[in-house]
């Protein structure tokens, strides 16, 4: 596998952490889910194995993610971390598509009206 793509405006890990929890908000990986092995993400992602060591520590202190020693690394099981997440990462994609409209040059009128456009259109 040639890796995932990533960009340049962000540490490597924490685009990947990103892409774990958006999966688990998109729910592709349920509470208890194990993750891959660190070796096996590694070469899925094509990044180094202490890359992926580095996202699994940061999702467990994150309260993301639990380590289960001679078992592996699994998504928690802690329904109200994980509402929590999903809430966090509504706000982050919301300040960023506000902020790069607004470095576009649109003001808030023009924004609000292209959501409820594309809203009603989807509907």
């Amino acid at each position: 596998m040639d890796g995932f793509d990533f960009n340049d405006t962000q540490p490597i890990y924490l685009q990947i952490m990103d892409r774990i929890c958006a999966e688990i908000v998109r729910g592709k990986r349920s509470p208890a889910d194990k993750l891959p092995a660190v070796r096996e993400y590694a070469l899925e992602a094509g990044v180094n194995v202490n890359t992926i060591q580095r996202v699994y520590r940061e999702l467990e202190s994150n309260g993301i993610a639990e380590m289960r020693r001679g078992q592996g690394t699994f998504v928690t099981s802690n329904e109200e971390r994980l509402i929590q997440l999903r809430e966090e990462m509504r706000k982050r994609y919301v300040a960023d598509f506000f902020r790069q409209m607004t470095e576009m040059g649109f003001d808030r009128t023009e924004i609000i009206q292209s959501v409820e456009e594309e809203r009603w259109e989807r509907e």
